[in-house]
């Protein structure tokens, strides 16, 4: 795998409220990387109204990645489960894990309206999976078929922080949800590392929509962000046994790197 290896996350692609708006902002994201992996919600493969579109920015984004030299790696997230692979990646010997996030939780996404609703069919899921509870492959094969089950019947149309306040806050519980799943995220990504890859020393994710930096038990845990509100879109970075992180800068124009917030040595 060509180094560096620049990880990304939750691009959501076509989505209304993404701050994508052409993939050709991304170029600078892409410029300099030798591998890119895409960690999950990279374009909306379930989302009926956004797939026409998403699908043709991912088009694009596989020809900006040749542009630039880079491979690409896309790992599968809970909006776009259909990618092949395992869905994770490990690097530096299985000392860092790279895994979108929705495999952390029983539910995939607990604060999603789907899952409050749904979960006797997601208790049927689990029972229909049972090697999932020890085998990382059938965990990750169950958070698919949980994504497909789990589409959502509306979309949230403001990008506005007020707006997406009030979309969260409808029913009630699910705002409860999301912030349990936000204080909770660095301790799920600890024990599932322990459970289904010991060796993990790092576990790089998404998902969550809420970036951050944390140890558990020994491990760190990395948030990449995303770039739909109100949340914030970081990079990662594995070069020549140096780990770094820092936060993208985005205009209408480009999303940039920004300088490193923080390097680790592995």
């Amino acid at each position: 795998m060509k180094q560096p290896i620049r990880i990304l996350s939750d691009f959501h692609l076509g989505h209304r409220i993404s701050r994508i708006a052409t993939v050709e902002a991304l170029r600078p994201l892409i410029a300099g990387a030798g591998t890119v992996v895409f960690n999950g919600d990279t374009w909306q493969e379930l989302a009926l109204p956004f797939r026409e579109r998403s699908a043709a920015m991912l088009g694009e984004l596989k020809t900006l990645c040749d542009e630039e030299g880079a491979d690409a790696i896309f790992l599968s997230g809970n909006h776009d489960p259909g990618f092949a692979g395992p869905g994770w990646l490990e690097l530096a010997e299985g000392r860092i894990l790279i895994t979108h996030g929705d495999a952390l939780f029983f539910d995939g996404s607990p604060w999603s309206r789907e899952a409050i609703r749904g979960q006797e069919m997601i208790r049927r899921l689990w029972s229909e999976h049972h090697a999932a509870a020890c085998d990382a492959g059938e965990r990750l094969r169950l958070a698919r078929e949980i994504a497909r089950h789990l589409v959502p019947r509306g979309f949230p149309k403001g990008k506005k922080l007020w707006q997406r306040i009030w979309e969260a806050a409808h029913p009630p519980q699910r705002a409860l949800c999301m912030l349990h799943a936000w204080l909770t995220q660095a301790d799920a990504a600890a024990d599932f590392a322990e459970r289904y890859f010991p060796k993990a020393e790092v576990i790089l994710i998404g998902h969550f929509h809420r970036s951050g930096i944390w140890r558990r038990r020994g491990r760190l845990v990395l948030n990449t962000g995303a770039f739909l509100p109100p949340g914030k879109a970081y990079w990662a970075e594995w070069n020549d046994g140096w780990l770094s992180y820092g936060p993208i800068g985005e205009t209408a124009e480009a999303c940039r790197l920004l300088p490193a917030s923080n390097h680790w040595r592995l």
